[in-house]
């Protein structure tokens, strides 16, 4: 099976395809003056982006995986989740505090779907 890569940098690629399967990387926005909602939509606004790249949306998101700064901001930051995901195919899901790359970051997630 051939691997395909997507926006592609010279440390990562934003997306690889395998198979039937899709992987983000952890996508963090680019507008770090945003509160924590405004840099989790960006965030799934990437990911939806990135999904519809690779022939996929987010009703295939088997895993997601987020990382907040403070785990405080779990609360506003899940309300915008909330309001994006798919009701009827959530999928399994974790969320952790973990200091970020950039400090002016507040939410990363990394997906990985079915197309």
């Amino acid at each position: 099976m051939s691997i395909v890569r997507h926006d592609p940098s010279s440390l990562l690629s934003l997306a690889a395809e395998h198979g039937n399967t899709v992987y983000t990387a952890g996508i963090v926005a680019k507008n770090l003056k945003n509160d924590i909602k405004g840099q989790t939509k960006e965030v799934l606004d990437e990911i939806d982006r990135l999904l519809a790249k690779c022939g996929t949306s987010k009703s295939k998101i088997l895993s997601c995986m987020i990382w907040v700064t403070d785990i405080r901001n779990r609360a506003p930051m899940n309300e915008v989740y909330s309001a994006w995901a798919d009701p009827k195919n959530l999928p399994v899901r974790a969320c952790v505090e973990a200091k970020l790359a950039d400090p002016s970051a507040l939410v990363e997630i990394m997906v990985i779907a079915a197309k």
